[in-house]
């Protein structure tokens, strides 16, 4: 599987801070709990990651 393979799956996403100073991304399919922890600054370096692929995303669709 790439990124660009297309799947017919549901999924939620949450994210929020938690009571230990982190970053939670919570993804929820199915039967399927995914909690992933970041500390805020590896939180901030993914933040710029997704802007960054949102801007070549928008160039692709022109």
């Amino acid at each position: 599987m790439s990124i660009n393979t297309e799947r017919d799956i549901e999924a939620n996403l949450q994210i929020g801070p938690t009571d230990q100073g982190m970053v939670r991304l919570f993804i929820e399919a199915g039967d399927i709990e995914i909690p992933m922890d970041f500390d805020p600054e590896e939180a901030e370096e993914i933040a710029e990651e997704i802007r960054a692929a949102a801007h070549a995303a928008r160039a692709v669709k022109g």
